[in-house]
């Protein structure tokens, strides 16, 4: 049995998201147990299953806007510690929560830990492309700054995750610069290209540019924490204010626009749940002892349901184990 702690209080639409997302996960899957955070008299009306899940009572959150670290070590009795507590005492497998990143990400370093040979855990999600395979991208954000070295240990964690998670035999690496040619970038870029390309073991493809990302030129992109937050926010800005402006240029376009439209409903579906990443699940803090995954903070219960599918994936095969043991023979070999 997979057990999964969830911090059932973070993010914009908890408890009710978090909770019917475990109802629909609970109903699905018959080897998970799930274990909820959170207030009791909040979370309890809104459960549906009565076996495999449990509620552990507090009434203590981390809010949005504390800051993380500080909060991590005086909030004790908040959810999303408690849940990262359940896996460092081994009495869960994974967390999983849609409250503040910060504090998800200083729980998983002080409180769950990294594998000790990598140096910086990456925050990675799988991002949508338009032929629907998706591609993953790290770091999305838990560093502000890397080095060469943290980049090249991303490629090799990105393609374990490509690998025994998404079922891609041999996953394509690319690293994202500001052109193509093997020449292109500053010192990090140049460094890191450097690295992959002498790494035998990953497929390195070589640089990626931002623009291509979307058309699927790579199965994992490898970046710095700064840079990839600011692609992931204009990948999904720019995702929004496309079908928003769809969607207003069909209202405002009269009765030939709407007939149009309703002719090319089943397009249009098409073309929203190719933009839609709330199917592929949540951002994983790859790196780190245990599955410690973060769904968007405003989640809905479709996409807590596709982020405890993946995170049962991720459990299933081991994916985290298998990533320790390969570090660990790069420690023996060197």
């Amino acid at each position: 049995m997979k057990k999964i702690a969830i911090d059932a209080m973070g993010g914009d639409h908890a408890p009710q998201a978090l909770v019917e997302g475990a109802n629909q996960a609970l109903e699905k899957f018959s080897d998970i147990e799930l274990i909820l955070y959170g207030d009791e008299e909040q979370i309890k009306p809104l459960l549906k299953a009565r076996e495999r899940v449990s509620i552990v009572h507090t009434k203590e959150k981390i809010q949005s806007d504390d800051e993380p670290t500080k909060a991590i070590r005086k909030k004790k009795e908040a959810s999303m510690v408690l849940a990262a507590k359940a896996v460092k005492n081994g009495e869960a497998d994974a967390v999983l929560s849609a409250g503040n990143t910060g504090a998800l990400l200083a729980a998983g370093f002080f409180i769950i830990g990294r594998i000790k040979q990598i140096d910086r855990p990456g925050l990675m999600s799988t991002l949508p492309t338009v032929d629907g395979r998706g591609f993953d991208m790290l770091d999305l954000g838990a560093n502000a700054e890397n080095t060469a070295h943290h980049l090249h240990q991303y490629a090799i964690l990105g393609s374990f995750y490509a690998k025994h998670v998404r079922g891609i035999e041999r996953p394509r690496i690319g690293l994202l610069n500001n052109g193509t040619e093997s020449s292109k970038g500053d010192p990090l870029r140049k460094e890191t290209y450097e690295l992959l390309t002498n790494d035998s073991a990953i497929n390195f493809v070589g640089n990626v540019e931002a623009r291509d990302l979307m058309s699927g030129v790579a199965d994992v992109v490898v970046t710095d924490g700064f840079t990839g937050n600011a692609v992931l926010k204009s990948i999904e800005g720019t995702a929004m204010s496309i079908m928003g402006q769809l969607k207003k240029s069909i209202l405002a376009g009269g009765l030939k626009a709407k007939i149009g439209a309703l002719l090319l409903k089943d397009s249009l579906k098409d073309l929203k749940q190719s933009l839609d990443y709330s199917d592929a699940g949540g951002a994983v803090l790859f790196g780190l002892k245990a599955p410690v995954v973060k769904t968007h903070g405003s989640s809905d219960a479709k996409a807590v349901f596709s982020t405890i599918a993946q995170i049962r994936t991720m459990l299933e095969s081991d994916v985290v184990g298998k990533s320790v043991v390969e570090f660990s023979k790069e420690v023996e070999e060197k």
